[in-house]
């Protein structure tokens, strides 16, 4: 199954089954439904769909309205960029209502322009910058079991929290890889458990990490917010190899806090780092976006003695 319809269809059959549920955004239920994301979105009894105006600094502070009067909602954006409109609800606004304690559920899920092709939309796919400015819970889907496991916890329950589903991934089958370990806090997955190495993939890489076919352990960091590395650590401690993938665009890595973590706390042999490197202006252009990875080149590197 393709990951759009896996996310559409997991976001639907939850929505459906939640009474007094506003779900909103722009063209959420006309046209092509954000990708698909939002196509044939349903409530429950006394739920409301609304497809909004192009208004994002009003929409993000609808939701934190509706939280103080107890009702629960999901707004919708179609590019994660979008969201910096709304940066004064997003601090100010939200700041002052998790002072409240709301009992209702607020949740944007924002589709993550990563494609490349986009130009200077793209340029944005730093979802842990956006997330770390006021503190703000924040998940990033890469996988079935992520869908799963986040949606279940997050989509519809007290608080608030943004969820990112990138959009490189949309027309690729959905990574259907059974987790083995996943934290309580839903930011912290295990998929392999190995001897030559830990893989460990940042934002929205988890993909790249698949493909290197070795003896590893492999970990995704869905979250930007500080998260127990404990785990993660005492894996490294049995490879003494580390390898992390970031594809973030951003100069302020979440793996970075790792990486010194990792050399502070364990004796390592080997340790490789793949972020992006960014010449120029490049990145506010079309351009393929991918991170290209050497492979075989990973492999031999982590076969060494």
């Amino acid at each position: 199954m393709k990951y759009i319809q896996y996310i559409n269809e997991s976001i639907v059959k939850k929505t459906s089954e939640t009474k007094n549920l506003v779900l909103y955004g722009q063209n959420i239920a006309a046209g092509s439904c954000l990708s698909s994301l939002t196509r044939g979105l349903k409530v429950g009894k006394d739920g409301l769909i609304i497809n909004a105006t192009n208004s994002e600094s009003t929409l993000a502070g609808l939701g934190f309205g509706m939280m103080l009067n107890g009702v629960s909602s999901i707004f919708f954006m179609k590019q994660l960029d979008f969201l910096l409109l709304g940066i004064d609800q997003l601090v100010h606004s939200y700041n002052f209502i998790r002072r409240k304690d709301p009992k209702a559920s607020y949740t944007i899920v924002a589709i993550i322009s990563d494609l490349g092709w986009h130009g200077l939309q793209s340029s944005f796919n730093n979802f842990g910058d956006l997330c770390s400015i006021a503190r703000i819970p924040g998940f990033t889907i890469t996988s079935k079991a992520e869908a799963d496991e986040i949606l279940n916890k997050y989509l519809i329950s007290p608080g608030f929290r943004i969820i990112g589903v990138p959009q490189r991934l949309f027309g690729q089958e959905i990574l259907d890889l059974p987790a083995i370990f996943v934290n309580d806090e839903k930011n912290l997955f295990q998929y392999k458990k190995g001897k030559r190495a830990t893989i460990v993939c940042f934002n929205c890489s988890l993909p790249y990490g698949v493909k290197i076919e070795a003896d590893a352990s492999l970990f995704s960091v869905n979250s930007v917010t500080p998260i127990n590395w404990d785990k993660i650590i005492e894996d490294i401690k049995k490879t003494k190899k580390l390898v992390i993938i970031d594809d973030s665009k951003s100069e302020n890595l979440a793996c970075d806090n790792l990486l010194a973590t990792a050399l502070q706390k364990c004796k390592i042999e080997k340790h490789i780092v793949i972020k992006r490197e960014i010449k120029g202006n490049e990145w506010l252009f079309p351009n393929l976006d991918e991170l290209e990875l050497d492979y075989k080149g990973i492999v031999k590197i982590l076969s060494q003695k």
